[in-house]
Parts: C-alpha cells; structure tokens; sequence
C-alpha cells in the first residue's frame, strides 16, 4: 500500500521540517509514503477563510482519485489513541486499499467539498495544534503505528 500525505503549504520552521524529515524517513523501512506539498494560495490575505477553503479544497481534491482512502487530519474527527490507529491502520492495509491519502488542511481547515469527499475524519487531541504542528505529531504518530504492528519496542503501555 502507498500512503500519502498531503499538506497545504510549505512549512517556514526548520525544526518541524527537521522533525517531518526524520519521521518520514523511519516510516518508508515500512511503507511507500510520500509528503505532497500544495502550494498556498496566492493572495490569501486579501479574500475570505472561506474563499481560501474553497480554493486550497479544489487543490486537494486535485491529488486524490476516487479509488483513493482519504482521511482528514481534522478536530471534528474521531478521536483514537495509538493502538487504536494502528489498528486502523492494520485494518487499511488488509483491505486491498491500494493508496491511503493522510491530509493536513492550511490555517482554516478544509471546504465543504473535501469534507464530503473524505471517507474518515481523525483528531489528533481535543487541543487544537496548527496546521504547521500537526504535520510533525501525525508523523511521529504513523511511525508509532508501524512499530506497533510490527512489535517493535518503541511504543510503551
């Protein structure tokens, strides 16, 4: 299975860039994974958040094809811990799904249009992080779900 993630605009921390980098590398032994980066739209200062959805939603629906499983980053979505994503995870992997789509929206969230796409929501917390922050927390979250399923000693109950 491929696993993709997609996030809207480039990050300007290095840190986090550092941190996404690192964990991206631990999950390809695993995995094709790839980090799709769509560029932020152009402008955004001078129009609406929901303008902005709209627009940054076209892009990501742009990346995604039908047969795809994509599953929103998103604090409206379902809220699991980590055994129980990576028995998601497990369960993904086991039904034939050919390309797993992980997205990470901009500053505002996603369109209408990306949320009725979306086969599933998932919270990573009931805080909210930004967009720029989230993108290092799933990382490190994808890698704990692999080394779960692989038994590997990195996640600790």
């Amino acid at each position: 299975m491929n696993i993709q993630l997609i996030l809207v605009g480039k990050t300007d921390k290095n840190h986090i860039e550092a941190g996404v980098a690192e964990y991206e590398k631990r999950i390809k032994r695993y995995c094709k994974f790839e980090i799709k980066i769509i560029k932020d739209i152009k402008n955004s200062k001078n129009m609406s958040e929901s303008v902005q959805k709209i627009l940054e939603g076209e892009k990501i629906l742009a990346e995604v094809s039908t047969a795809d499983k994509m599953v929103l980053l998103d604090e409206k979505g379902k809220q699991t811990d980590s055994k129980d994503f990576a028995g998601f995870l497990n369960k993904t992997l086991v039904s034939g799904v050919k390309n797993l789509i992980f997205v990470v929206g901009g500053p505002y969230g996603f369109s209408e249009d990306v949320y009725k796409r979306a086969n599933t929501k998932i919270s990573l917390s009931k805080m909210t992080f930004s967009h720029q922050l989230v993108r290092i927390i799933f990382a490190e979250q994808l890698y704990r779900a692999f080394s779960i399923l692989n038994n590997e000693p990195y996640h600790h109950d």
